[in-house]
């Protein structure tokens, strides 16, 4: 691994080269100053999903969901809460499958909510179901 990560901002997906060493100690963006890490999962689109995935150079957790599946809103605060735990070692992120059908079908999404992580802009684990907190984090910490 090398000294320097590249981290996609959440806010305005400007590149910013952080070293690895330095994750925890709150970095900001370079271009638009504000956090690169909030500890909160970040909605993504079809237009912002390569963009996370591929130059994210740690990985990228994602939540397959809709706003009408009542497990998805069950796990929820449990995503949420894994993204304080997970967070600045991995990237939180949502996909809304009705705002976002051609991920879904991109991706081979069956059921929902389905976490999928990506490491290195492809897809190593995948994990149907709703999960708690706990649960969650030791699936993510098991595949890396």
């Amino acid at each position: 691994m090398s000294d320097n990560l590249n981290i996609v901002c959440p806010q305005c997906e400007a590149l910013n080269r952080i070293p690895a060493g330095r994750l925890g100690d709150g970095p900001k963006c370079g271009k638009c100053h504000l956090a690169l890490f909030t500890a909160h999962p970040l909605e993504l689109t079809t237009a912002s999903f390569n963009t996370h995935i591929q130059r994210n150079e740690i990985p990228v957790l994602v939540d397959f969901w809709a706003p009408w599946c009542g497990p998805c809103k069950m796990m929820a605060p449990a995503f949420l809460e894994a993204a304080g735990q997970l967070e600045p070692q991995v990237r939180l992120t949502k996909v809304n499958t009705e705002t976002e059908p051609t991920l879904g079908a991109q991706y081979g999404i069956r059921s929902i909510p389905t976490l999928a992580l990506f490491q290195g802009g492809r897809e190593v684990a995948r994990q149907p179901g709703a999960m708690g907190a706990s649960d969650i984090v030791n699936w993510v910490q098991s595949q890396l």
